[in-house]
């Protein structure tokens, strides 16, 4: 029997709707604010309370809004920016949430950022593939998902 290229075991239980690439945008610029903030007051405390070069108080940056995503979707589902929009993540096999492997291999590209000078471009390109993989997926799981053994974020019912 043929599936076209679509996997069987990634596909939406009734009653699930996922997610949609815009509103998985929304909550991510929601968290990339809210990191953004929690993350340049620690660092800026952690500047100054060492006295150590601005420099290197920026580097654990990336490090630390992997730390963000991987802790809130493993202790509670959901990022603050996912619960504003009525999202969360599921883990394999429709799970309540996804394990610690499972959202750490699903947030691995963020720590593309803390490659030497050519961080940030791998980290565009791959945010760039999970956009078309996810908006070209019937399930909307982007490759990051597949990865994690197929977690997926889908609307709070």
């Amino acid at each position: 029997m043929s599936t076209d290229g679509y996997d069987p075991r990634l596909g939406t239980p009734v009653g699930v709707t996922p997610a949609g690439l815009g509103k998985r945008a929304g909550a991510r610029f929601i968290d990339w604010i809210v990191a953004g903030l929690v993350g340049a007051i620690l660092f800026w405390l952690l500047n100054k309370s060492t006295g150590i070069p601005e420099w290197v108080s920026i580097l654990p940056g990336a490090g630390f809004g992997f730390l963000y995503f991987v802790g809130f979707e493993v202790t509670t589902g959901a990022t603050p920016g996912k619960k504003l929009l009525g999202l969360h993540v599921e883990g394999a096999g429709g799970t309540a949430g996804p394990s610690l492997k499972e959202s750490a291999f699903r947030n691995s590209y963020m720590l593309l950022n803390l490659v030497p000078c050519i961080g940030g471009v791998l980290w565009f390109f791959a945010a760039l593939g999970i956009a078309v993989t996810v908006s070209s997926s019937p399930t909307k799981q982007g490759w990051h998902d597949r990865f994690a053994d197929g977690t997926r974020v889908v609307e709070d019912q």
